[in-house]
C-alpha cells in the first residue's frame, strides 16, 4: 500500500531488495522498508521544501489520496513567522511537512 501511495504522490521507485525500495523526485529521495515499528512511525517527520506551498497543496489534494488510502490526512496551510507549510500523513502515519522558508 505505501509503495503505491508514494508512486501516486509522484515519486519514482527503484526496488533495491525484496523488502526495500528507494523513492525519489529529482535530488530528494528516501528508502522505504517493509517493516512497521510504531515508535519509529510516531517519531518520524519529513520536511519536503517546495517553491509554492499553495500549488503543492492543490496538486496533492487533486490526487485524492485521502479517498484512496485509509489513514491519509492532508491539512490546510499553516502560515508561520519562519515560512508556510501543510501536513500530509502517509498510510502508515508518517508526518510529512511540505513547506517553504521566508527569504532572509
Amino acid at each position: 500500500m505505501s509503495r503505491q501511495f508514494y508512486s501516486d504522490l509522484g515519486f519514482d521507485e527503484i526496488v533495491t531488495s525484496e523488502n526495500m525500495s528507494y523513492f525519489f523526485i529529482q535530488e530528494f529521495g528516501f528508502y522505504l522498508q517493509d517493516a512497521y515499528v510504531k515508535d519509529w512511525i510516531d517519531n518520524t517527520m519529513i520536511f519536503y521544501e517546495v517553491e509554492n506551498v499553495e500549488k503543492s497543496l492543490d496538486h496533492i489534494k487533486s490526487l485524492k489520496l485521502t479517498e484512496k488510502y485509509n489513514g491519509v490526512r492532508v491539512s490546510e496551510i499553516v502560515y508561520k513567522q519562519w515560512g508556510n507549510e501543510f501536513f500530509l500523513h502517509d498510510p502508515s502515519g508518517i508526518l510529512w511537512h511540505f513547506g517553504n522558508f521566508k527569504p532572509k
